[in-house]
């Protein structure tokens, strides 16, 4: 049965392994049963079961968030926690008029696309304001040393994030985007922050002409024992997939698996299970797999449900 996710914010820990088809023949399988026989007989019927929507070879169907990093942004811990919670302010006027139709660039070729104004990009972007900085000096410390003097309060846990970033500029450019026609340079608004090293691009395609991306064919059976599935993609370099499994708490180290095929990818993992009490929690465990040829714009898709996974970086 596949485990639901119970609890958030789980250290991840660290695991890079490579695999192709079920497994990289360098590494060796778990201890226990062997699971790449069944994971093969499930990653083909998933494949079989692939039906691409309207306009996946043709369109615009992107396959990560429309918020993209431009580079290193060089967060801070709490500069992190605004980006990923969407708390923003600006400090200029944002731009309310709608731009000319723009081109969004595949390695197949370009789509002219209308493009949404700035302000309403950034209406999508902003999601909110940071809560209040409880407990927190309005002033620094005047103390040479930094040391809390006799009458001030003892914090006894971490100070709340409640940063937002500022927004200085924004200019029409470009960010690349995951695909499912592979990597694309597409039409996005720049924000430029000062908390920042790198702008904060906002995706400008209008949504009226932004693909979905399709559900999968799910399998009839349940995930076989000692399987476990996909939950999204951290990263897509060439022919190298990073990607996150949900593992039980209690369970051994995963093995990545992956069968590899000229229309799609189907990716997963095997573990051994505990035999003994453990906790129903979900836990991430990044790894990652390399391809015989890079992924270009093949579906990668979860060996558990079927459905197609996007990068959302971790």
């Amino acid at each position: 049965m596949r485990r639901v996710l119970a609890l958030l914010g789980i250290p991840l820990l660290a695991l890079s392994a490579c695999a192709t088809p079920g497994a990289d023949p360098g590494v060796a399988p778990p201890a226990g049963p062997d699971q790449r026989p069944a994971f093969t007989e499930r990653a083909q019927e998933v494949a079989a079961g692939w039906r691409p929507g309207p306009g996946w070879r043709d369109g615009y169907v992107p396959l990560q968030d429309p918020t993209v990093l431009t580079g290193d942004p060089g967060f801070t811990d709490e500069t992190k926690v605004a980006f990923g919670a969407g708390w923003y302010r600006d400090q200029i006027a944002i731009p309310a008029a709608v731009p000319k139709d723009g081109t969004i660039r595949f390695p197949d070729g370009t789509l002219r696309v209308p493009l949404v104004s700035a302000a309403d990009a950034y209406a999508q972007l902003r999601q909110g304001d940071p809560p209040p900085c409880d407990g927190r000096p309005a002033a620094p410390d005047p103390a040479p040393t930094g040391r809390p003097g006799p009458n001030d309060p003892v914090s006894t846990s971490a100070p709340t994030p409640c940063v937002p970033l500022t927004v200085t500029e924004v200019r029409l450019g470009s960010a690349p985007v995951w695909t499912s026609r592979g990597r694309a340079e597409v039409p996005a608004w720049l924000f430029t922050v000062d908390e920042l090293a790198v702008p904060v691009a906002r995706i400008a395609v209008a949504p009226r002409v932004t693909g979905r991306v399709p559900g999968g064919a799910v399998p009839g059976e349940p995930l076989p024992n000692g399987l476990v599935s996909a939950q999204q993609l951290r990263a897509v370099e060439g022919n190298r997939v990073d990607y996150l499994l949900g593992v039980g708490a209690c369970d051994g180290p995963p093995t990545p698996l992956v069968l590899e095929r000229p229309d799609v990818v189907v990716i997963g993992g095997a573990v051994v299970t505990s035999t003994g009490t453990c906790t129903a929690q979900l836990v991430l465990k990044p790894v990652s797999v390399t391809l015989n040829a890079p992924l270009g714009g093949r579906a990668v898709l979860d060996a558990a449900s079927g459905a197609p996974l996007t990068v959302r970086p971790g």
